[in-house]
């Protein structure tokens, strides 16, 4: 891809020179390198290189000139001279050199510069991004095989790129030559300005012949990358630094990119103006509208960026003014390119980078948006859109999962081409949280319950309520963990941890909730307004334990609060020893949890208790039947049962 398009760099001086010897002919390659004239840098370079000139200066800008305009075979033939002069030069060539390589193929090699580039450049993101992803090759692999891909049939010998939706069309830029003897030669890619153009689609997202989108748009400079709001009447898109006849340039005297906006009046664009976080020095480009089409995402190389060119968003208020413009961070930005975003409304984020690991060139990415728009899960969407060469520009309409990208890789007819795809299978593993809420005590759904889900750091994701039947869900991502929260009046909250699945589908957690208030009359249990089911005693022993200490000061609490209220106590044991033993061993036991409460206060007289033995089994563990430890202490428990209110 040109580099125009990445970096939003347009140049328009055409310098002439004459030079007289090999140092003269550097002197000039020099004079045109740095200028952006990029083309003419190439030929310039390449002649006194193949005549045997050696510099490790040269090399770099050879080597560079290839790499900017995306013809990475040549960039990695450069750099290599470039690292047989000298291995000891700056980090960023290492980088530039990895990806060189990994477009020729080279990926062992291409990895080993990636290595030393991490040695050398520890703080650098792409060095991190590397570090972490040591594996990426396999991440790629396992996200490949996800898209039948095809031509379209509407591109040309030049450069076709950068597709949007526009109610049954797409518009797409390109610089391919249409006759028009005025038409302007850009001198960093040897080809004609791009304008807009346009296509009909059908029901398969199979375009018609393309012809020129005619509006006021469409200028003798570049323009292209449009976004259409959803009734079709504004619109954003790049252009050169020009408007009502006048080129603005910046205190270098270069003309950069804006993205300027317009609106259809009586059928026709017009009120084209430029958005206000513009600057003549600085470009920005490439805008996307978020589905809510309140914001704006971009890319730039206004001042904080962290790289060449970074995802940048910015807020579009009810009254259509902006906000301020807020870098990605570095979930999505690295020190390289990352550019074209496009937003869907399954919450998730498109991207072109080459600062992270990659087949080479720019990769398209993915990345899941979070309610508060933080970006995490960026992955890369695989070798069937991904190449060695340049990838960008991808759109995905969500609902047919048809969709649109753009690629300079061998076998186009021009220099950037037009795909189109279809996605089989999505990238992201897709799960639902569901369940039931119900009262603990009577098993009814409890509607209207409300429900935060929490991640693993208890950040909160999202807030939801159980509908008339009890019932809830959330959207959740495979192979995470999550707490859930439900809360309700009358009822105690209560809070479970769940480990999603690692695979499509569906992970279910229904939860019981406790009144927390407790209505209990004659014949009641007390203790099943604590959930106390027993009171636990050590086998052959009739001395309250640590933990039944605990579950007796509830009903000490209940007691203290209802001075009328009498409780019949009735202990029970287990079936070993004989039954004779069982009775007197349980008794004993009603009679210490008695001794306990008036200890602690209760009247005696409000409290009466008998020991019931092995005669009342909660489990089949009687004489002769092996049980376990476990299931033996279910049937050495104490009732509290209420004979007076």
């Amino acid at each position: 891809m040109k580099n125009y398009i990445l970096l939003c760099i347009i140049i328009v001086r055409v310098f002439s020179f004459n030079s007289y010897s090999q140092q003269g002919k550097v002197a000039a390659g020099d004079k045109k390198y740095d200028n952006y004239a990029y083309i003419d840098a190439i030929k310039t370079y390449e002649r006194v290189a193949e005549k045997g000139y050696k510099s490790e200066d040269m090399f770099k800008k050879l080597g560079n000139s290839f790499y900017f305009n995306s013809e990475f075979d040549k960039a990695a033939k450069w750099y290599g001279e470039l690292f047989a002069m000298n291995t000891e030069v700056e980090p960023e060539y290492y980088y530039r050199y990895a990806q060189s390589l990994k477009s020729t193929g080279d990926i062992v090699k291409a990895n080993q510069m990636l290595d030393l580039f991490n040695q050398k450049s520890k703080n650098d993101n792409r060095a991190k991004l590397y570090e972490e992803s040591k594996n990426y090759l396999d991440e790629i692999k396992a996200n490949s095989g996800r898209y039948n891909i095809g031509p379209t049939g509407i591109n040309s010998k030049y450069s076709d790129y950068g597709t949007a939706f526009y109610q049954n069309k797409i518009v797409f830029a390109s610089a391919r030559d249409t006759g028009n003897f005025n038409q302007r030669i850009h001198k960093w890619t040897g080809e004609h300005f791009t304008n807009l153009y346009q296509s009909d689609v059908d029901q398969d997202f199979n375009p018609n012949a393309p012809k020129k989108f005619k509006s006021r748009i469409n200028s003798k400079f570049h323009e292209s990358t449009p976004t259409f709001t959803k009734d079709g009447k504004t619109v954003y898109f790049t252009r050169n630094n020009y408007i009502d006849g006048k080129k603005g340039k910046d205190e270098n005297k270069i003309t950069l990119v804006k993205i300027y906006k317009a609106t259809l009046e009586n059928n026709e664009w017009a009120n084209i103006k430029e958005v206000p976080f513009n600057s003549n020095n600085y470009s920005t480009a490439h805008p996307a509208l978020s589905p809510d089409e309140k914001t704006l995402y971009f890319a730039s190389d206004m001042p904080g960026t962290y790289g060449q060119s970074d995802i940048y968003k910015i807020s579009i208020n009810d009254n259509g003014e902006f906000g301020t413009p807020i870098n990605l961070g570095s979930s999505v930005n690295t020190e390289g390119k990352e550019t074209f975003p496009y937003v869907t409304d399954e919450k998730e984020i498109y991207f072109s980078s080459d600062g992270r690991p990659g087949l080479g060139g720019l990769d398209v990415f993915v990345g899941k948006i979070a309610d508060d728009g933080t970006i995490s899960n960026v992955q890369n969407i695989g070798a069937d859109i991904n190449s060695p060469k340049d990838d960008f520009a991808y759109i995905i309409d969500t609902k047919s999962r048809r969709g649109f990208f753009t690629s300079n890789k061998d076998g186009g007819l021009g220099s950037d081409d037009i795909y189109k795809f279809l996605e089989t299978r999505k990238l992201y593993c897709i799960q639902e949280l569901y369940g039931v809420i119900t009262d603990k005590e009577t098993g009814e759904v409890l509607p209207n319950t409300k429900l935060t889900l929490y991640d693993d750091k208890y950040k909160i994701i999202a807030t939801s309520y159980s509908d008339q039947n009890g019932n809830y869900t959330f959207p959740v991502e495979c192979g995470m963990s999550y707490f859930v929260r439900a809360e309700k009046t009358k009822y105690t909250t209560r809070e479970l941890m769940v480990n999603i699945l690692k695979e499509n589908g569906r992970t279910n957690l229904p939860i019981t909730l406790e009144k927390s208030e407790c209505m209990v009359t004659i014949g009641d249990d007390l203790g099943k307004c604590f959930g106390i089911k027993m009171i636990y005693f050590d086998l052959d022993k009739s001395n309250i334990r640590t933990e039944a200490a605990f579950d007796l000061e509830k009903i000490l609490d209940v007691l203290n609060q209802y001075p009328k209220m009498k409780l019949d106590i009735r202990s029970h044991t287990d079936s070993r020893a004989t039954f004779k033993y069982n009775e007197a061993l349980s008794d004993r036991r009603a009679k210490s949890t008695i001794q306990w409460l008036v200890k602690n206060g209760i009247d005696p007289n409000r409290l009466t208790g008998k020991g019931y033995g092995e005669t009342q089994l909660v489990n089949g563990c009687s004489d002769g039947v092996k049980c376990t430890e476990a299931e033996h202490q279910m049937n050495r428990r104490s009732e509290f049962i209420i004979s007076a209110l």
